[in-house]
């Protein structure tokens, strides 16, 4: 929870009786929690600093048991029952030990998938989802996708090359082989990058995602992709509504995707439990080191999902 707006310094875990759930809810025995760019926003002032909004609950998506079940407790996948373990997005005030959600949030976990894996699946996975539609990836298209190797990254490079997509991915060189392990061609960010792209794709690149939000990913897809109704952005809100692409996301004037990123839910459960879909985990903190948490994903650097586990 933050008790202000600030950085990381702001977060502590606070003791809080969890109510019984009411119906069409349930109350989830948390097994693992998504940390994602957006809490870290959120508490930081970027969506307002309103001081009747504090303390904030923090976090998205979790993983867990369901401890109990209200009346017409009903998920997208059919009734939810307690002992069920279950994946809940959304999930305001996903840090925590225990959570009460509707039950219209909640998709059955995948009995493959590791808690933290399953804590860490559906926010980069919807967002990579919309990401691809909205750019309107075909079969035997290119793209290039930046910030390939993030946790959104990671995702979207799978999603697009189980469509049967040329897979362009820009990373760091330490990177690239695990990009290639996932089936893209990967390709150094930096000066020249839009020179790299051309040189790996000579047919061209049809559509580009970007997901890390930098000026270059911008400026080099609308170099590369002819029709910028085919390029999107989930970060760079200022330059992308500048150069006239798609915005995607939370942010005022973004397209926000409601219905595709539901829909996404049992699409990304299915194929991570056909094993079309890997989650790859950064890192594991404890709930009680939530902080620590966020300052390795304010690095930028991370390769795949950040959890924390109560």
């Amino acid at each position: 929870m933050a008790s202000a707006y600030g950085g990381p310094e702001v977060l502590s875990v606070i003791d809080e009786a969890v109510p019984e759930p009411g119906p069409g809810q349930v109350r989830i025995a948390v097994r693992a929690a998504g940390v994602n760019p957006f809490d870290q926003k959120v508490y930081s002032g970027a969506f307002g600093t309103d001081p009747g909004n504090l303390p904030l609950r923090l976090g998205l998506e979790a993983a867990g048991v369901v401890t109990a079940a209200g009346d017409h407790a009903t998920g997208p996948a059919g009734p939810v029952e307690v002992g069920d373990e279950v994946i809940a997005y959304r999930a305001p005030g996903a840090y925590a030990a225990e959570l009460v959600v509707p039950a219209s949030s909640v998709v059955p976990k995948p009995a493959n998938l590791s808690w933290e894996q399953a804590g860490g699946l559906m926010l980069a996975g919807v967002t990579a989802v919309h990401a691809l539609e909205a750019i309107g990836l075909r079969k035997g298209e290119s793209v290039l996708i930046h910030g390939a190797a993030g946790g959104v990254g990671l995702m979207a490079v799978q999603l697009a090359v189980a469509r049967g997509a040329t897979v362009l991915g820009t990373a760091s060189p330490a990177k690239h082989d695990l990009l290639r392990e996932l089936g893209a061609v990967p390709v150094a960010y930096g000066l020249g990058l839009a020179d790299r792209v051309r040189a790996a794709a000579p047919e061209g690149v049809q559509a580009a995602a970007d997901l890390v939000g930098t000026d270059e990913a911008v400026d080099v897809s609308v170099e590369v992709v002819a029709d910028r109704s085919r390029i999107a952005t989930i970060a760079g809100i200022a330059r992308g509504t500048q150069a006239g692409i798609k915005v995607l996301g939370g942010s005022p004037g973004a397209d926000p995707g409601t219905d595709i990123r539901a829909a996404a839910r049992l699409q990304l459960t299915e194929a991570a439990e056909a094993g079309r879909l890997r989650v790859l985990i950064a890192g594991s903190y404890p709930l009680s080191e939530a902080a620590a948490a966020h300052r390795e994903i304010m690095t930028g650097h991370t390769s795949g999902k950040i959890v924390l586990v109560p």
